[in-house]
């Protein structure tokens, strides 16, 4: 038993179901009182500095927070998010995946802290969420904006690549971000992967053998005169015969089939 399970037997009733449905109706809320300019979602967002001054519900606000784009990108955002989030909530079920947001939270403050003044969002928690469903579901198709279908492996693929592009062209508060995001996935997930690419690397090397054994089958003559050494191979036009009083399978090749000393039981337990 695993250290997650024996944590699952004891918290497990303390778990909150259907968290991504707080999380979607949080930032849909959000984002309605900010269009009808009852909030400012600036108030909102985890910045440190703001909050050792006494702004404690940052910690907890941000997480509301919607991604900064037109209302029609922010649906589709929020229905994606929904979907995902209560997929892994049920394949995973409902404790594990309060583990999992649990963890990119704590990941997240944790690298907010460490720049103070940098203010922080809940995208790249959001974004592991999206990763984790990929991993789990590589062939799911997804109509993209509600007209394209793709395969969510390359979307992740795509969001990989975006990571990365980040770590290397971002400054160091969003390299920490992604870092922490990265985190949350490769602790849920690192161990699988890792066993995944031995497994790969296994089937590989299987494939190549016997790619090499076939090569070598087809380099192989079946036929080759055991008197002057000509093959099937070097010789394809050639009519190569099996004599039927020599002992054994000895093969011969036209010049040497009706002119040859025959190969008696005795010559064969001789020769062998």
């Amino acid at each position: 038993m695993s250290l997650l399970d024996k944590i699952e037997r004891r918290l497990a009733p303390f778990a909150v179901p259907h968290p991504t449905l707080w999380l979607v109706a949080g930032q849909t809320f959000v984002v309605l009182a900010s269009l009808l300019g009852l909030l400012d979602p600036n108030r909102l967002l985890l910045v440190p500095s703001l909050v050792m001054e006494g702004e404690i519900w940052r910690l907890l606000t941000f997480v509301f927070i919607p991604p900064n784009a037109s209302w029609l990108f922010i649906a589709f955002a929020l229905y994606v998010l929904y979907l995902f989030g209560t997929s892994l909530e049920q394949q995973w079920g409902v404790f594990r995946f309060n583990v999992f947001l649990l963890t990119g939270y704590v990941f997240t403050v944790a690298a907010a802290f460490v720049f103070p003044d940098y203010p922080a969002t809940n995208q790249f928690v959001n974004g592991s969420i999206f990763l984790a469903f990929a991993h789990l579901n590589p062939t799911f198709t997804m109509m993209l904006f509600f007209i394209l279908p793709v395969q969510i492996r390359w979307l992740a693929a795509f969001a990989w690549l975006m990571a990365l592009a980040g770590l290397v062209l971002g400054d160091n508060p969003t390299r920490l971000m992604i870092v922490a995001a990265a985190g949350n996935f490769l602790l849920f997930f690192g161990r699988s992967m890792i066993s995944d690419l031995r497994s790969g690397r296994r089937r590989m090397q299987y494939h190549a053998k016997q790619a090499a054994a076939r090569r070598e089958a087809a380099e192989t003559p079946r036929h080759t005169c055991v008197v002057c050494g000509k093959n099937s191979n070097d010789h394809p036009d050639l009519d190569f015969r099996y004599c039927s009083k020599c002992a054994g399978d000895q093969c011969y090749c036209p010049e040497h089939l009706r002119d040859h000393e025959h190969v008696t039981e005795d010559k064969l337990h001789a020769s062998s």
